[in-house]
């Protein structure tokens, strides 16, 4: 019998102008603290992004994604936020903020194996 793991993910959304709260769904954070497991996944569709604002600084936009993505998995270069412990930095990523890289709010779920269950989640809603 498969351990169940409760886990928590939220979707990574780029929102070219914030005040028009028009986004695109660009990847997953999933976190799941029994196992001490977070992990990012994360595409840009560069033409579905100029579609919602073509004037979009693309390079800036990837330099958000690795930047959360090099935070989300504690590369100590990031300095002390990515330092942090799982959870914290879990809630610090997935923080409601005004920006044009943002998170849905948290889910909940269980599942047997968090990798396939990342990649299922990203397939759904980012693919």
């Amino acid at each position: 019998m498969h351990d169940k793991y409760l886990y928590e993910y939220a979707i990574i959304r780029i929102v070219p102008k914030v005040e028009r709260e028009e986004f695109l769904n660009v990847g997953i954070i999933l976190f799941c603290k029994k196992a001490k497991f977070i992990k990012t996944i994360h595409t840009l569709n560069i033409e579905k992004l100029q579609c919602l604002s073509a004037d979009t600084d693309i390079t800036e936009v990837l330099e958000y994604l690795n930047a959360f993505s090099k935070i989300c998995h504690g590369e100590k270069s990031c300095g002390p936020i990515a330092l942090m412990d799982i959870p914290e930095r879990f809630r610090w990523l997935t923080a409601v903020r005004s920006s044009v890289l943002q998170t849905s709010r948290p889910h909940p779920g269980f599942t047997d194996n968090l990798e396939i269950r990342l990649q299922k989640l990203f397939d759904e809603l980012v693919g």
